[in-house]
Parts: structure tokens; sequence; C-alpha cells
């Protein structure tokens, strides 16, 4: 769990970013879903594949949709748990994680090394990581 939330951190900023434009692009009724006439309804379509444009592009939507639905549980995981990184270092540097910044660049700000940038980094993903463990756990008692 706690190699999940690491990686859930790594990626926060972008999922973030890719749930807004994902959910902006999905609002629309879509475009090109005109149905065919003439001699191109009448040609064969590939096999395998519907031949109904409206359907495809319902399907591929849903896709999408199902896509979103996964980033935002990842995100929903680090947003709840935030609570639980109390120490003042810890929080500076999940602050500049989940805006997107390297461990690079982390220890250039804070006057850190990079290996103990990398050391509280997995720190917090523990924390976090036992946080949602202990939660799931007095859920399953409840």
């Amino acid at each position: 769990m706690s190699k999940e939330i690491e990686k859930a951190l790594k990626d926060y900023h972008w999922m973030m970013n890719t749930v807004k434009m994902m959910r902006d692009s999905l609002q629309g009724a879509g475009t090109g879903l005109v149905a065919q006439y003439g001699d191109e309804a009448r040609m064969p379509k590939a096999q395998g594949v519907t031949g109904d444009v409206v359907l495809s592009e319902v399907i591929r939507r849903g896709k999408r949709w199902d896509q979103i639905a996964e980033y935002e549980g990842k995100l929903e995981v680090i947003q709840n748990n935030i609570y639980v990184i109390t120490d003042e270092r810890e929080t500076e540097i999940l602050h500049w994680l989940l805006e997107g910044k390297s461990h690079s660049w982390i220890s250039r700000h804070m006057g850190l090394s990079h290996t103990h940038v990398n050391r509280i980094s997995i720190s917090i993903a523990k924390q976090i990581s036992e946080n949602v463990q202990y939660v799931q756990n007095v859920q399953k008692c409840i």
C-alpha cells in the first residue's frame, strides 16, 4: 500500500490536471456524430467494430469517465489523509510534491539533500498508508 501511496503522491499533480481537462472535454455532446447517407451508408463496416458512431462515442466516453473515477479515487485518498502529516518539514515537502515538484527541486528549494527528501517522502507515504489501513479496518468493524 505504501508504494501505491508514493506513486499517487508523485502523480497527484498531473492526475488533478487531467481530471479537470477530461471533465471539460466530456461535457459537450460530441462532434462528428452525423449519420452517414448514400454510398457510405451501404458500404460494409469493419468486423468487430460497431457501425453506429453514436454508440462508439458513448462507449469511448464511458471509458474516459471510468478513468476519471479511478484518478479521483487516488486523489481522494491523498486529500482525505493529508491531515495525518503534522511535522512542518514533512508538510512542506508534501505541499511541493502535490504541486508536481521533483525531489531534486524540493531539495534545492529547502536546502536538503536529495536522499533526505526521498526519505521524508517515503515517511509521508508510510504515514498516509498506515492511516488508510487503520480507517479501512475501523470501517470493517462497524
